[in-house]
């Protein structure tokens, strides 16, 4: 090796060295160097990830574990900001899931730590947080703890208790005769023998609630 050789070795060595952190100087420790050359590089810095989610869902929830037995076991963790619980707008029943807010996020993650794969009334918990982006604008919409849902057998009495026209009336004879006609053929062609018994409609007495027209 030549004597030029030798010094263009040093030059690289001592810029090199130069580049190198030195021992206990924390602010220009780089992290690594460049293959391509140049002064040593710091990574980014990452910013631990903060828990900010405070909305659980709760899936398998078992029959007659409602809003006021959920508030009663829940509120042992923490303050219940709101819950609800997906129901049937026709019959009202529980579709056995639902969601709970709370007002700590620290309380939303013990809880759903602690309750997730929970045996409860012989069904397994299953309890998650919703990230705060992942949360339906919706999801509180129309909420209401103290929901009660249609009592379809009342409609339905009225409907057929109503006040009838004698029109109305006549209607509802000729549907009845129809029914009729057509049991009376099934059980013709069932080769079954049996007088029904007669029905006659122009016989049949008017209701005692009939609504007459005006005028």
């Amino acid at each position: 090796m030549g004597a030029k050789q030798k010094k263009a070795l040093k030059k690289n060595l001592k810029k090199v060295s130069s580049q190198l952190p030195v021992p206990g100087d924390k602010k220009g420790a780089a992290d690594f160097l460049p293959l391509e050359g140049g002064p040593g590089r710091k990574l980014a810095e990452e910013k631990p990830l903060v828990n900010k989610a405070t909305v659980l869902y709760i899936g398998r929830i078992p029959h007659g574990f409602y809003e006021k037995e959920m508030q009663a076991f829940f509120s042992q963790f923490g303050a219940i900001k709101r819950l609800r619980i997906a129901r049937n707008k026709k019959t009202g029943q529980s579709k056995h899931f639902g969601f709970i807010e709370f007002n700590d996020p620290e309380v939303a993650e013990v809880v759903a730590d602690a309750m997730h794969g929970y045996l409860l009334f012989e069904h397994i918990l299953q309890v998650h947080l919703i990230p705060p982006e992942h949360v339906h604008p919706k999801l509180w919409r129309g909420f209401n703890p103290r929901y009660k849902p249609v009592d379809w057998v009342q409609v339905e009495r009225k409907r057929q208790n109503k006040e009838r026209t004698l029109e109305e009336h006549k209607k509802l004879v000729e549907k009845i005769l129809k029914r009729d006609q057509k049991r009376r053929k099934r059980i013709e062609a069932a080769g079954i023998e049996y007088e029904c018994p007669e029905i006659v409609g122009n016989v049949i007495p008017a209701p005692k609630k009939i609504k007459f027209n005006e005028g």
